[in-house]
């Protein structure tokens, strides 16, 4: 367990705020959003559900002023491989989105490798290990 940094808790509940919006609107309105930006529903549905998960964990660890370190890491980690993964998925031809999802996609990418960025040196400027 490590002293949350104040940069650290924000870049956490900024990404669960974000993440769980999405969530909403991916699981309540896929089959709209499929339509709208050409992608499979069922992708959009799946990504959503996953996000649940997702911002309940990251919003948890976001209200704490000690954290398990490990799992901060795992969170930086993990926006940076969606990162990658968004833009390899636009690439690899595997979805035709159109123009208004090719940008969603590529603005989420972004959006969720700012946060990355912010969380980890949140991370850095975090305080000292603590006991459990």
């Amino acid at each position: 367990m490590i002293h949350s940094s104040q940069l650290l808790r924000r870049a956490l509940l900024a990404d669960a705020v974000f993440s769980g919006v999405s969530a909403i609107a991916m699981v309540l309105d896929a089959g709209a959003l499929a339509s709208f930006f050409n992608l499979p529903e069922a992708l959009l549905r799946e990504t959503g559900l996953f996000l649940i998960a997702y911002t309940a964990l990251v919003g948890w660890l976001g209200t704490r002023t000690s954290v398990p370190k490990p799992v901060v890491m795992l969170v930086v980690i993990g926006n940076a491989a969606w990162t990658l993964a968004s833009i390899v998925l636009l690439l690899s031809g595997a979805v035709s989105p159109n123009l208004f999802g090719t940008i969603m996609i590529l603005a989420q990418a972004i959006a969720t490798g700012v946060f990355a960025e912010l969380q980890y040196v949140g991370l850095r400027r975090s305080g000292e290990t603590v006991a459990a």
